[in-house]
């Protein structure tokens, strides 16, 4: 078991020192990241001044504002960029095959990957993000109860690992199709409207509300940062991590059934 660890370790410390190297550029694209957040907050203002009312979708004008500064920090956390090309790409090109070879899990490799990924990003990141929050600490709400702010780290913590359940599950398509950016493409542009990134679904109607939250995308952005906002109670937090959980664990089983079921039409094609 301590063997095994080693590895993952090796795996991270690597991974980290890979990313470091590009610590100037996160630095700038995170700040290029907020640009939009300027467009954001006038063009709500005009909706609001439009519409004469004081909520939309339930929510207030500032915690609007408010709810796409956290969706940024829990898609840092849920996005999993390149995850599914780079899994399709290892299939199609023989890339796999040394990973079957070497004593150590492919799916673990690319979790270890990430999390090095993930934590270099918010070394780099943490600057520029306070910055801006600072500077929209208007439209922000006061800082939450320990209990609360604790649940709102364990919920982006699971849109982490929902996130990369789900790029797992698309790139697996590699093992029956050829080439998947296309399908990775609409998927992507699907996600992006059906995780709340977009626009709070709370604005949806109440039926097709229904229908998006009972999906997996909703619990990558829209509900963790709901948490953030503060505007759901301790019952309806714990009911949204529960849910969460249970998407993990069931997208984990139908990983591994097609991981098991993919590797039976694996070739082993290049590499």
């Amino acid at each position: 078991m301590l063997h095994v660890a080693r590895k993952y370790l090796v795996v991270f410390q690597v991974a980290i020192s890979e990313r470091l190297i590009y610590r100037a550029d996160f630095f700038i694209s995170t700040f290029l990241m907020f640009i939009p957040i300027i467009t954001t907050v006038l063009l709500w203002r005009a909706i609001y001044e439009g519409a004469g009312r004081s909520e939309v979708g339930g929510l207030a004008y500032t915690q609007m504002v408010s709810y796409y500064l956290f969706v940024m920090v829990a898609r840092a956390f849920g996005s999993m960029p390149g995850l599914s090309s780079e899994i399709a790409t290892d299939i199609r090109d023989g890339g796999l095959r040394k990973y079957l070879l070497q004593p150590i899990s492919y799916l673990g490799y690319l979790i270890t990957l990430r999390i090095a990924h993930k934590m270099t990003y918010f070394l780099m990141a943490f600057v520029p993000y306070a910055i801006v929050f600072w500077m929209c600490r208007s439209f922000l709400p006061g800082w939450p109860e320990p209990g609360r702010l604790a649940l709102s780290i364990v919920s982006l913590l699971l849109a982490f690992g929902l996130g990369f359940a789900i790029n797992c599950l698309l790139g697996m398509l590699g093992f029956w199709f050829l080439e998947v950016r296309s399908l990775v493409g609409v998927f992507l542009t699907a996600q992006y409207f059906l995780s709340g990134h977009m626009f709070p679904l709370s604005l949806l109607p109440t039926t097709l509300d229904r229908i998006i939250t009972w999906m997996p995308f909703a619990y990558e952005t829209y509900y963790p940062s709901m948490i953030l906002l503060q505007k759901l109670e301790p019952s309806e937090t714990m009911r949204v991590l529960l849910i969460q959980a249970v998407w993990i664990v069931l997208l984990g089983c139908i990983i591994r059934l097609a991981w098991q079921r993919g590797l039976k039409h694996y070739a082993a094609y290049g590499g």
